[in-house]
């Protein structure tokens, strides 16, 4: 394959094998992790007001992942998949050895869509894996993957929603804004391993065409 391109179906792999295998160690580490640790609130998280409507910006994070698989360069969805499946194993070895949990707001009674979105996401999502935010981790890492000076709309739209999902990620307490900052760094520590996995990788390739 040449590698510079890649086939819906090679894009669709790479997206299983690194969104698959942060799944499997969020719900793994769940069920094997002991009691969490309440974390507190700092002033920067009650400077942001609690609200049942940041669920859709929340949300649009299972958007901005697969999009960032089907439309990235080749190279870059290589190394989106090795970064979240780097950040996966980062988050997950925290989670085990120091799991944290929050006090969520409860969620109101209305029959808004939003207030009923909410409770379908507490009802399947993990009360503990707080620290570090495995959603701030990916939606940078996304943002990183579809940053292109040839594509200037598509990265400004990119960071402007990545930062909406960060703010969402706070307004909806899914997490507080130490867990955010932890998993903006694991997602930043995950991204620089991964590239170094491909430069590594890529010497190797020139090495064996060039002795050839």
């Amino acid at each position: 394959m040449n590698p510079t391109s890649m086939t819906v179906r090679g894009r669709l792999l790479h997206l299983l094998a690194g969104w698959g295998s942060v799944g499997l160690v969020y719900f793994s580490s769940d069920l094997l992790q002991g009691q969490g640790v309440l974390l507190p609130e700092t002033a920067l998280d009650r400077a942001i007001a609690y609200t049942d409507a940041a669920i859709w910006l929340y949300l649009s994070f299972f958007v901005l992942i697969p999009y960032a698989y089907l439309v990235a360069d080749a190279a870059r969805v290589r190394w989106l998949a090795r970064a979240m499946a780097l950040s996966a194993l980062m988050c997950g070895v925290v989670f085990l050895l120091y799991p944290t949990t929050l006090a969520y707001p409860p969620v109101g009674e209305g029959g808004a869509w939003s207030t009923q979105a909410l409770r379908l996401l507490q009802a399947a999502d993990s009360a503990q894996n707080c620290l570090p935010s495995l959603h701030g981790a990916l939606t940078l890492l996304c943002v990183w993957a579809l940053c292109d000076r040839r594509h200037r709309l598509r990265s400004a739209l990119a960071v402007v929603l990545g930062v909406a999902i960060c703010y969402a990620i706070i307004a909806l307490r899914r997490h507080v804004s130490i867990d955010l900052a932890a998993g903006l760094f694991v997602g930043v520590a995950g991204g620089m391993l991964a590239r170094m996995r491909v430069f590594w990788a890529a010497r190797r390739v020139i090495s064996t065409e060039t002795a050839s």
